[in-house]
């Protein structure tokens, strides 16, 4: 048996999937929960890292109690993307992280565009468009909210980092998260001396160094493996973003294949040999943890959204369901807005959530689940639209995350986006991606030239049973209210932004 371990920690949880790589099966998975910190003004949104390496600890010592640890050879780690983690000279957390879903950050935006010389000047030295879920304008904000945590300030860290920081002991940054902080050229795969410059010279010397995605972090140290109950010899892949992670876990390697998440956030995205530059930046040209590139979308609020609907109401998942399945598709005309913390794609970070449509016939609870899937799911077409127009085109998307174990909604994604849609046999697509890259991470310092399709092909299979194909009349249904629900998104910006102000 050869075991490697993948982590996947999220906004809500960190899960851990052990996969023997011999038999191409994942043989053990558990999770634990973790939460946000409450109580914080609007657009803020933060947890305390300490939580997420309580949660990492826990779930590592419960797979490996239910394997050979003997035979456990390295593990790979998924974090949630872009957010910061502020350390000091000791390595000691100094404040909560930011998150990506954290829109404060608004005003370092347009600060930091505008000292780097407008958004197309921007996208000419990064080949990303700085916005508020990015790393970039956090270091910046605090910097100009929090003076005094900012003088302790040694060591910039993303969450995944953060993780690797907490098994190795080493700082280190791979290109793939790295491609989503705005301060990297994602062309040249180097930091932005422009970016770094305009938010402090001396962060410089507080970014770690870059390495490419196959490179190793560290091994355990002595400490940490002895709570684990692992040898001290075990290795610790790059690792990478959720996204990056799962792409791997999806068999998204090598161009033609697309694949969609719809978890706490929605994001699509499609592997390319080369840097997929968005003249509107609306599309991240990041990186992939593969030393490719990953053009992708992301919206911020797909399963909080129907999270919170099937809460109101009182339903289980399959309750939920099945009053989804008792609305016709378009909901009797219903279109939903769901920018419950705000919007990436469209950058609407003052959003807040609106529907429209409502009258006596579909004011009810199978209208309202129904318009709440449907209206994640076209904000997230809003980006498949706009990655086709850059020549990006989906035949087929997989999908992964809680959304994906949906039929109803599985149908719903095949007649939005107009092609068929498939999910994995191993839903967990960010942990087993982590662990993929890390037996490929260990492959590739024996032989450089080994691919990571060698270790996707038979573990990042799709699941047959549970393909959708688009309903052609539906298919037309969604594309009207596609056009509604642009509009509206434009329309209602100005309101957004008066009604922000109530709130502050």
């Amino acid at each position: 048996m050869s075991l490697y371990i993948g982590i996947d920690s999220g906004t809500q949880s960190t899960k851990a999937v052990v996969l023997d790589m011999k038999s191409r099966q994942v043989i053990a998975e558990t999770r634990a929960p973790h939460k946000l910190i409450t109580g914080l003004p609007a657009g803020h949104m933060e947890q305390h890292p300490q939580d997420w390496t309580k949660a990492l600890d826990r779930v590592i010592k419960q797979v490996v109690a239910k394997v050979d640890a003997s035979q456990v050879r390295g593990i790979g780690i998924s974090g949630q993307q872009h957010g910061f983690v502020p350390l000091d000279a000791k390595g000691s957390v100094i404040r909560p992280a930011k998150l990506w879903c954290d829109t404060s950050t608004s005003e370092e935006c347009v600060i930091l565009t505008k000292k780097l010389g407008g958004e197309k000047a921007v996208l000419r030295k990064l080949g990303v468009a700085i916005l508020p879920g990015f790393t970039a304008p956090k270091i910046l904000w605090l910097k100009r909210n929090e003076p005094a945590n900012f003088k302790k300030l040694r060591h910039v860290l993303l969450p995944h980092d953060y993780l690797n920081y907490h098994l190795t002991g080493n700082y280190f940054m791979e290109h793939g998260d790295a491609s989503g902080t705005a301060l990297m050229d994602v062309r040249k795969r180097k930091w932005s001396a422009e970016v770094i410059k305009a938010i402090d010279p001396r962060l410089a010397d507080w970014l770690p160094q870059l390495s490419s995605s196959d490179s190793i972090a560290g091994t355990l140290t002595p400490k940490i493996a002895k709570k684990y109950g692992l040898s001290t010899d075990i290795i610790v892949s790059a690792g990478g973003g959720d996204n990056m992670m799962g792409a791997i876990g999806t068999g998204n390697v090598k161009p033609g294949v697309v694949t969609a998440s719809f978890g706490t956030s929605g994001t699509i995205y499609a592997y390319a040999d080369k840097a997929v530059i968005d003249p509107r930046g609306e599309i991240a040209a990041f990186c992939s943890s593969t030393n490719g590139w990953l053009p992708l979308l992301c919206t911020m609020n797909v399963t909080t959204m129907t999270e919170q609907m099937r809460w109101l109401f009182g339903n289980d998942h399959k309750a939920f369901d099945k009053a989804v399945s008792k609305a016709p598709a378009g909901a009797g005309g219903l279109v939903l807005l769901p920018y419950l913390a705000g919007e990436r794609t469209p950058n609407v970070p003052d959003g807040s959530g609106a529907m429209i449509g409502l009258n006596a016939d579909n004011f009810n609870e199978a209208h309202l689940a129904r318009a709440t899937m449907e209206g994640v799911t076209m904000g997230m077409n809003y980006g498949l639209q706009r990655l086709a127009s850059l020549g990006v085109k989906a035949k087929e998307i997989r999908v992964t995350g809680g959304g994906a174990k949906s039929p109803a909604w599985r149908q719903i994604m095949a007649d939005i986006f107009g092609v068929p849609v498939v999910a994995m046999v191993e839903d967990e697509g960010a942990a087993v991606g982590g662990a993929i890259q890390v037996a490929w991470a260990e492959a590739r310092q024996i032989n450089s030239k080994a691919k990571i399709t060698r270790f996707t092909d038979g573990v990042a299979a799709v699941n047959e049973k549970t393909r959708c194909k688009p309903n052609k009349k539906n298919v037309a249904r969604y594309r009207e209210l596609q056009g509604v629900q642009d509009v509206l998104s434009l329309a209602l910006r100005d309101v957004f932004k008066l009604q922000r102000m109530l709130n502050d």
